[in-house]
C-alpha cells in the first residue's frame, strides 16, 4: 500500500495533468478560428474593397420632344442643361473649373445636387467666380459675411473647407505645374467608358475614387470622401456613367445605325 501522502500527490498531478490537456484543447479551439479569421483579412487586401463594388440603380425617362434621358435629372430644365452640356461628356482640364466643381461637390454632401445646381450662380458670384488664389486669402470676417448669405448654403465648416481647399490646392499647382495633371492621374485606366458594361446600373465609387479620396485628403482637402470623388470624376467627365439608354450613351448613335 502506497502512502496516502504519495496517493494524494498522484491523484493531485493526475488531475492537474487533465486540467493542463483541457486547457490546452481549449486554447487550440480559439487560437483555430482567429487564425482563418486572419487569413480572410489579409486575402481582401489584394481586392477591391466591397465599397467600392456599391453601385446604383439607374432608370431613363423620355421628354415630351421624345429626348430620352438619365431619369435623376427630372424635367428640371437646370437639371437636363447639366445632363446634357456636363456630365460625363468632355473631360474637363481647366484649373479654375475644376476647383469650381470640387468645391460645389463638397457643398451637395448630404443634400440633393439640384438644390446646388440652383445655386450655382450665387456661388459663383459669392465665391469670386471660384479664382482659388482669392479664396484661399479669405478671413474670418469674409466668412461670417459668408454665412449671412441666403443664397447659398450656409453651412460654416463647408464655406471654411473651400477656404482650406483653396490653399491646398495652389500647392498642388505649385507641385504639379496643374492641378488638372495631378487629379487626371487618378482616371481609371481605358478611360471614361471603361466599365459601362454595368449597363443599367451605376458605382456610387471605385478604386479610383477611393485613391483619390485617400490622396486628397492626406494633401489637406475637406469633404473628399471615396463617393464625392466619384461624383467629382462624374462631373469632370473622368467617368461616364449615362444610361445605356440615354441619347448621351457613348457611341449611341453608332449602336442605333447599327
Amino acid at each position: 500500500m502506497r502512502p496516502l501522502i504519495a496517493v494524494t500527490a498522484t491523484r493531485t498531478l493526475r488531475s492537474s495533468l487533465r486540467i493542463s490537456n483541457n486547457a490546452a484543447n481549449e486554447v487550440a479551439a480559439i487560437t483555430k478560428p482567429k487564425k482563418r479569421a486572419q487569413s480572410k483579412t489579409s486575402s481582401k487586401k489584394s481586392s477591391p474593397s466591397p465599397q467600392s463594388a456599391q453601385v446604383v440603380p439607374m432608370k431613363t425617362a423620355t421628354d415630351s420632344n421624345g429626348i430620352t434621358r438619365c431619369s435623376w435629372c427630372t424635367n428640371d430644365p437646370i437639371y437636363q442643361f447639366y445632363h446634357d452640356n456636363e456630365w460625363g461628356n468632355s473631360p474637363i482640364t481647366d484649373d479654375r473649373l475644376l476647383f469650381e466643381l470640387l468645391c460645389l461637390e463638397g457643398a451637395q454632401a448630404g443634400l440633393s445636387w439640384i438644390t446646388i445646381l440652383k445655386r450655382r450662380q450665387n456661388y459663383k458670384d459669392a465665391f469670386d467666380d471660384f479664382d482659388p488664389s482669392i479664396v484661399a486669402k479669405y478671413t474670418a470676417d469674409k466668412i461670417n459675411q459668408l454665412i449671412q448669405n441666403d443664397g447659398i448654403i450656409r453651412n460654416k465648416l463647408k464655406i471654411q473647407s473651400a477656404v482650406t481647399n483653396a490653399n491646398a490646392f495652389l500647392k498642388v499647382q505649385k507641385e504639379f505645374g496643374t492641378f488638372s495633371e495631378y487629379l487626371w492621374g487618378f482616371a481609371p485606366e481605358g478611360g471614361p467608358t471603361a466599365h459601362l458594361n454595368e449597363g443599367n446600373k451605376c458605382r456610387a465609387v471605385s478604386p479610383e475614387s477611393e485613391a483619390m479620396s485617400k490622396d486628397l485628403k492626406k494633401r489637406g482637402f475637406m469633404f473628399v470622401g471615396p463617393t464625392i470623388c466619384y461624383a467629382y470624376m462624374q462631373s469632370i467627365g473622368m467617368v461616364n456613367d449615362h444610361h445605356v439608354d440615354c441619347f448621351l450613351y457613348p457611341n449611341k448613335e453608332k449602336s442605333q445605325s447599327d
